[in-house]
């Protein structure tokens, strides 16, 4: 998005009394943030939830230089402002209530990351973060984006066990993206930007104050399929993100504990109360894939009549809409003939962690399947 229309988002968000949802309505009202300043006040207030005192504040925006400072932060930093309307914007997050009107972005969304949040205590135990980290690097081999919040315990092990799975991560902060938060993890921090995306909804030099963390977990929660909770207390802050998951509609899952340990009271209870208990990635996967679509038959293999030459032969169509431009290339590479993973990732040219994510989101559209021994081959039709 260019500057000339980025700054127009920035300033709307800013407007005191104009909150996530007050943002959508105007933006379903008028189209866009310009189009708002741009409106008479009259037709402001008009808009549903937005009251006299905000839509005044709308016309009397005035600190524009601050806006123009805020987008010279983030060109200079190397991050991108990804708003409602930008295609790179999350899918999942755009569908939740509360979704904020933009992010700042170090490092790079993918339309086809299948996202998996882990989320637990700050102060887990070797068993624990064991656990996590064995979990997450499982379940980055079989090409899923590992999503948490980089604080410090079991969100810096999730991150840490994608990054050795050689897989994607995203972390979402609960500050701005100038602060690393906490500061030991400077190096996690770049290692998570050059390996997936550092994303926040708050602005530069927004400090890590604790009501900036409950907001953030609806974030973490909305981007993803399931929010996997591994040792939380009673009144731990990832009861509340598996409790935002469930109103979002997400699956809940949680890592058993032993009963005499306080860290796995919040997840023993989260398990009593309908949380799936899970031992190992399968538990998570199972569930995952009811949420995909499979590929219609109108675009799975189909055959030529036959013909003088001999006996019909078979075509492969590759969807256009269905599948993404990663889906694709490894789409095509697979035939019936079982293909090791290896051979598709130097026969599509494409990285690894390109090639795992691809092979998992065909794997839960059900038109492939792996083999032991990392072979992939098409399900038949």
């Amino acid at each position: 998005m260019k500057d000339r229309d980025l700054k127009y988002w920035i300033a709307l968000r800013w407007v005191e009394g104009v909150g996530h949802v007050g943002f959508k309505a105007l933006l379903s009202a008028f189209g866009s943030p310009r189009q708002v300043f741009d409106a008479p006040l009259s037709m402001i207030k008009a808009v549903p939830g937005i009251g006299a005192k905000a839509a005044h504040q709308i016309k009397d925006f005035s600190v524009w230089e601050k806006v123009e400072k805020e987008i010279d932060c983030a060109r200079r930093a190397g991050v991108h402002i990804v708003t409602l309307q930008d295609p790179l914007y999350p899918p999942r997050l755009a569908c939740i209530y509360d979704n904020p009107a933009y992010l700042y972005v170090k490092g790079s969304l993918r339309d086809d990351d299948i996202n998996i949040a882990f989320v637990g205590s700050r102060t887990a135990s070797a068993h624990g973060l064991f656990t996590t980290e064995r979990l997450c690097r499982e379940l980055a081999l079989r090409g899923a984006t590992i999503v948490s919040g980089m604080a410090r315990g079991i969100d810096s092990a999730a991150h840490r066990g994608a990054l050795a799975g050689r897989g994607r991560t995203i972390a979402v902060l609960g500050c701005g993206l100038d602060i690393v938060y906490p500061p030991e993890n400077e190096k996690l921090f770049n290692d998570i930007a050059a390996n997936g995306a550092v994303i926040s909804e708050f602005p530069f030099g927004a400090p890590p104050n604790a009501p900036n963390f409950p907001a953030r977990n609806r974030i973490i929660s909305g981007l993803s399929l399931g929010v996997v909770v591994v040792e939380a207390g009673e009144k731990s802050g990832s009861l509340i993100t598996a409790r935002i998951a469930l109103e979002q509609g997400r699956e809940v899952f949680a890592v058993p504990g032993s009963i005499d340990v306080s860290g796995s009271r919040g997840t023993n209870k989260l398990i009593k109360q309908g949380a799936k208990l899970i031992e190992n990635i399968d538990d998570i996967l199972e569930e995952i894939l009811p949420q995909t679509v499979r590929m219609p038959a109108s675009v799975k293999p189909h055959a030529s009549q036959d013909g003088a030459d001999g006996p019909r032969a078979k075509r492969e169509t590759v969807p256009d809409r269905q599948f993404t431009e990663h889906e694709k290339a490894v789409w095509q590479v697979i035939s019936q003939k079982p293909v090791h993973v290896d051979q598709i990732i130097t026969s599509t040219g494409r990285t690894a962690a390109e090639v795992l994510g691809s092979l998992l989101s065909l794997e839960l559209k059900g038109v492939i399947e792996q083999k032991p021994g990392k072979i992939y081959v098409r399900k038949e039709s």
